[in-house]
């Protein structure tokens, strides 16, 4: 396994991915010894990308810049959070699940353990939550996500508090936005909307014993993972303008008024917010002390839709030309990689290279074959590669044993290492 080493931006000269007819075929002639389906993480791309981050969160002149909780679901792959939590300014992980939080704070032969890990969603996982009960160095590392007082009764029922650990929990607050007419606008997360709410809850975990409420989280989905600047459909864009400025006035407000009833009730280490999409936003909130982010170090092209930043494409993944059903259509092996979320055109992978490619409207990506249409599909020969991007960022690793690292070597793009994503560490969490 290779030293992954972020410390240092790209040079001028590395940002070849401003120039698509550079950048891509570079990623050809460097991996043209490998058979496709294989996926790439080109490092000058994932050091801008983790620096660009970082310069998102300095927020406002005067304010402290807000530490960086990576969202490993948007990575899922292990020593990319290792180099990552490496630079100053990111600081602890934010998992999806419990198990894959106990296997993080564990560490291995390879990896050390990580020391601060927020589980970002409730578990109803009762072996893992035995697990962590059981261990003193686990519960010391691994924050639960809790919501209700349904979820205390639910771990209480699995180990009773004289016979477990201390648990240390997170308490999250609604960020959705209620809208006049529109209603709710948000994902579907925390009931607990009103600091009466959130406070009610408070005061019961700090009551019962074997819970300690260290933190609080709030996730606008509906400003940082909705692009505000969709192509083709300016109408659309400036409602989603509309709606993220209503939202962040309300949120602003409510979320300091919430943050200060549970800071009357608990002694709380961290305030969690935003997302890659939000960074400015969530920076400039008093109330937060700390930005969940993980999507925009690879940089799928979800966030090719949003106006005030642009990740570079430092993932991507490559297919095969296996069939020429006609003049002008070549088919890839596989394809159909399809982010999550509501079924539609943008959740499909993205064709990047070669250029004047679209997928076959009646079939699109598919789990074993994805015609492609054009003039450039006329010129694919079989065994040609086609170069595409995820929709998100660490779905890409589901689908993957592993990265090959692209980097710089002597003025040109060169493999120099593989990673593997969680799949290829045997590890698959949801």
């Amino acid at each position: 396994m290779p030293d992954l080493d972020l410390t240092i931006p790209p040079r001028a000269s590395e940002r070849t991915w401003t120039t698509p007819d550079l950048f891509w075929p570079s990623l050809s002639a460097a991996t043209a010894r490998l058979d496709p389906p294989l996926a790439v993480l080109h490092l000058p791309a994932l050091r801008h990308n983790a620096h660009d981050l970082l310069r998102r969160a300095q927020g406002p002149s005067g304010q402290p810049a807000k530490a960086i909780r990576v969202a490993s679901k948007s990575v899922r792959v292990r020593s990319v959070l290792d180099a990552v939590l490496a630079l100053p300014g990111y600081a602890g992980v934010l998992a999806y699940t419990l198990p894959e939080a106990l296997w993080l704070a564990e560490g291995d032969a390879g990896h050390p353990p990580i020391g601060d890990v927020v589980v970002g969603y409730p578990t109803a996982d009762r072996a893992a939550i035995r697990r962590l009960a059981a261990s003193p160095e686990l519960a010391s590392r691994v924050t639960l996500m809790v919501d209700s007082v349904s979820h205390l009764d639910f771990i209480d029922a699995v180990v009773p508090p004289a016979q477990r650990e201390t648990l240390r929990l997170c308490l999250e607050l609604d960020s959705s936005w209620q809208a006049p007419v529109l209603g709710h606008i948000g994902v579907f997360r925390s009931p607990l909307y009103s600091a009466d709410a959130v406070r009610a809850v408070a005061e019961e975990i700090v009551r019962r014993p074997g819970f300690a409420l260290v933190g609080m989280m709030g996730y606008e989905a509906q400003i940082a993972g909705q692009g505000d600047n969709p192509p083709g459909k300016p109408a659309w864009g400036a409602t989603l303008r509309w709606v993220q400025k209503n939202s962040r006035d309300e949120l602003l407000g409510r979320r300091g008024e919430a943050v200060a009833a549970v800071r009357g009730v608990a002694d709380l280490e961290f305030v969690n917010g935003g997302g890659t999409g939000s960074i400015e936003f969530t920076a400039s909130d008093p109330s937060v002390t700390e930005i969940a982010a993980g999507s925009g170090l690879f940089g799928g092209h979800l966030f090719d839709t949003y106006r005030s930043f642009h990740p570079a494409p430092a993932a991507a993944f490559a297919l095969s030309v296996v069939r020429r059903p006609a003049p002008e259509t070549a088919t890839l092996l596989g394809g159909g990689w399809i982010a999550s979320g509501p079924p539609a055109a943008d959740r499909m992978p993205k064709v990047e290279w070669p250029t004047g490619l679209s997928m076959v409207a009646r079939e699109m990506a598919g789990e074993v074959q994805t015609p492609l249409t054009g003039a450039a599909a006329g010129i694919l020969r079989i065994g040609d590669r086609v170069w595409l991007r995820h929709t998100k960022s660490g779905e890409l690793s589901e689908h993957v044993d592993g990265f090959h690292l692209i980097d710089t070597v002597d003025g040109g793009a060169s493999v120099v290492g593989e990673v593997a994503s969680y799949r290829g560490d045997g590890q698959v969490f949801l």
